[in-house]
């Protein structure tokens, strides 16, 4: 079988395994305050199955970066946020709508543009040396406590992170898979394959506890800026240190360009449309959407022209007329039925 095929269908299913994990995240960051330490989460059984998941992603991640190179197999991690749509609407108990699907049409176009001009079918052979693994390490941590700094929109700051992480995970793995299966890349056991092998499982887990501090401000946003910095940052790292190449002379850059920002288009729908705020109450406050109905309010009045409550008249400091207390109450009204409230 064609070495680009098998990448591209590894590369779909872990993006599909990938989605089920960011909704499962995006879930449990809307049940958890945000003042919730990492050691409370690991005692979920919820936070277990979000890693299970990414687990197998990144295991079918890392069996396509072994049959094609890493400018094809990152531009697939996009469908993740395709995928993450009907999961993510399913889970909400509500139906896809017309922008999403727009977005989810557009994000397709453009990654099968961008699918045109990546590298060739040919499986990598390139690596990265120690002193290039240690470099990019150390950039990309600099990169990554800048970002997650403290200040205003975290969420997205910290999406960033995690997407740079990740991508630069899966750079280093490339280097980790062509080393234990082509055996002309160098010695199976040395300190460049262990340093890079330490630093694939700080990313990857770090990139892991970031998108879940993102998600807390939603799914849509984090989860769009997590899947564009992921292909940059590894294409960026395969066009600079591992050879890689695209195809084609000025047309396939055009083409690139086009569909790159087709796909930054749909991107940008899928963000917006999974962003719409909460139905507001009577009061204005916001509430969620699995929130029960409202609590009920009896107004007794007349039924030409409703009378306002008498709690309320009193608030706004304009007594009611008091009755007579020597009066017979009026028939059918009970002084304690004028404002009422559900359960």
């Amino acid at each position: 079988m064609n070495a680009t095929l098998v990448a591209v269908v590894l590369s779909l299913v872990s993006a599909a395994a990938y989605a089920a994990a960011a909704v499962a995240q995006a879930r449990l960051a809307g049940r958890t305050e945000p003042s919730a330490g990492v050691l409370r989460m690991l005692g979920r059984g919820a936070w277990w199955s979000a890693v299970g998941l990414n687990a197998a992603g990144a295991l079918l991640h890392v069996a396509a970066l072994k049959y094609g190179p890493l400018t094809l197999v990152q531009p697939l991690g996009a469908l993740t946020l395709v995928a993450a749509v009907p999961l993510g609407a399913r889970a909400a108990g509500r139906r896809v709508s017309r922008t999403e699907w727009r977005g989810t049409l557009l994000t397709l176009i453009g990654l099968g543009a961008l699918l045109m001009t990546a590298g060739g079918g040919a499986a990598p052979h390139e690596t990265l040396s120690l002193p290039e693994a240690l470099g990019v390490g150390a950039a990309t941590m600099a990169v990554v406590a800048g970002l997650s700094r403290p200040g205003t929109r975290p969420g997205l700051r910290h999406a960033a992170a995690s997407g740079i992480t990740s991508g630069v995970a899966s750079a280093l793995t490339q280097t980790l898979t062509v080393a234990v299966t082509d055996h002309t890349a160098g010695p199976l056991f040395s300190w460049r394959l262990l340093t890079v092998a330490l630093l694939v499982s700080a990313f990857a887990m770090g990139g892991l506890l970031l998108s879940q501090t993102a998600y807390r401000g939603g799914l849509g946003a984090p989860l769009a800026v997590v899947t564009l910095a992921n292909p940059v940052a590894a294409a960026a790292i395969g066009l600079a240190l591992l050879g890689e190449r695209l195809q084609g002379g000025a047309v396939s850059v055009m083409l690139a360009l086009a569909g790159a920002a087709a796909a930054v288009r749909g991107v940008i729908l899928l963000s917006r449309a999974q962003e719409r705020p909460a139905p507001r109450t009577a009061g204005g406050d916001r509430t969620p959407a699995d929130a029960g109905p409202a609590p009920s309010r009896i107004v007794i009045g007349s039924p030409r022209k409703r009378r306002r409550p008498v709690l309320a008249r009193a608030a706004r400091g304009r007594a009611p007329h008091a009755p007579d207390p020597g009066a017979p109450g009026l028939p059918g009204l009970d002084p304690l039925a004028v404002r009422t409230g559900g359960p």
